[in-house]
């Protein structure tokens, strides 16, 4: 039927049709080129991210994504150019301002990743990736206070979570809140018995306190 034929609701309907197919044909090709990411195979990454990026020109994954494989070759100005147009697209997205802080991190240029690992936590509290980021480059530079919020903000949400945790003892005991530091590790052993870093760092910190070691902290 000719389209002059059609009436208005056909329209629409099969206009609708082609709009689903194309999003789901995007979100597909996404998923693969993050896929081909995790395992190293960076050139199907990049095609798969390329493609995608023609579908749907609006969206910040695939720049993200092509941020994220030239990041894992080591070509920090390509990524730092992939990041910073996935800003630019959504300036509401996270992993945007998580992989601009990764490339001045690699860069040594610790300030400039600290903060913009915040413009990535106060975009997305949950971004561990950030966190971790965050932690880091505090324990570069020798700031504690600001990552001691976000890790505390982080843990009220997802309480189990052993690895940021251990981050937070490991600032405290930096920090000299040595009690604090304590019952975190002390909650780590909890749920992990056989953590062997948070052990020893739980010796330490005794030590440090003039406590008796436990006996599940012995080697």
């Amino acid at each position: 039927m000719p389209c002059c034929e059609r009436n208005p609701v056909q329209l629409i309907a099969e206009h609708v049709v082609v709009e689903e197919g194309l999003e789901q044909h995007y979100e597909v090709l996404k998923e693969l080129g993050d896929c081909h990411a995790s395992l190293g195979n960076h050139d199907r990454a990049r095609q798969c991210y390329e493609e995608a990026r023609v579908l749907a020109p609006e969206k910040a994954g695939p720049a993200v994504g092509l941020g994220v494989v030239e990041l894992q070759v080591g070509r920090l100005d390509a990524a730092e150019r992939a990041f910073r147009t996935a800003a630019d697209l959504e300036p509401a997205c996270a992993e945007a301002y998580g992989g601009l802080a990764m490339v001045r991190q690699h860069r040594g240029k610790y300030a400039d990743a600290f903060d913009l690992y915040m413009t990535c936590l106060d975009k997305d509290a949950d971004n561990l990736v950030a966190l971790l980021g965050l932690f880091q480059t505090s324990c570069q530079m020798g700031s504690f206070a600001r990552v001691i919020h976000y890790l505390e903000v982080y843990l009220d949400r997802h309480p189990g979570d052993t690895s940021v945790l251990y981050c937070l003892a490991t600032l405290r005991a930096r920090d000299g809140a040595l009690d604090e530091a304590r019952q975190a590790l002390e909650m780590i052993l909890a749920l992990e018995p056989g953590n062997a870093e948070a052990a020893d760092l739980l010796r330490d910190v005794r030590r440090r306190q003039h406590y008796p070691a436990e006996e599940t902290v012995r080697s």
